[in-house]
């Protein structure tokens, strides 16, 4: 299937996705976790996540391992359900700052797909 991604202004981004950078940026996981479908999945640094409890978990540890601050650099829409949003981070984690392609996947306005990688 080819893609056909074009950049988009942030504020386009569909609702959940946005509900869950909102979330992320204020380390409210009870602001971001609603943002997953039930059977939802997350790959983070080599490890998948399944359902929201495990993903609920996993924004926990994130928000408390690390100290960090995100800068949103780009939007794009792949197709009408694909988005992959850039953002750059800076903090206390290995390596101190890192650029990361956020690639999200809806299913009935809900993320069912997030991966997240440099």
């Amino acid at each position: 299937m080819a893609q056909n991604r074009t950049s988009i202004d942030p504020s386009e981004l569909p609702e959940a996705i946005t509900r869950y950078l909102t979330g992320r940026a204020a380390k409210d996981v009870s602001a971001a976790a609603p943002a997953f479908a039930p059977r939802a999945t997350v790959t983070d640094d080599g490890h998948t996540y399944e359902g929201v409890e495990a993903i609920t978990r996993w924004l926990s540890q994130t928000d408390s391992e690390y100290t960090y601050t995100t800068t949103l650099t780009g939007a794009e829409r792949d197709t009408t359900d694909r988005y992959t949003v850039h953002q750059h981070l800076e903090g206390n984690f290995p390596g101190g700052e890192v650029g990361l392609h956020f690639r999200f996947v809806l299913a009935d306005g809900l993320i069912s797909e997030l991966s997240i990688a440099p």
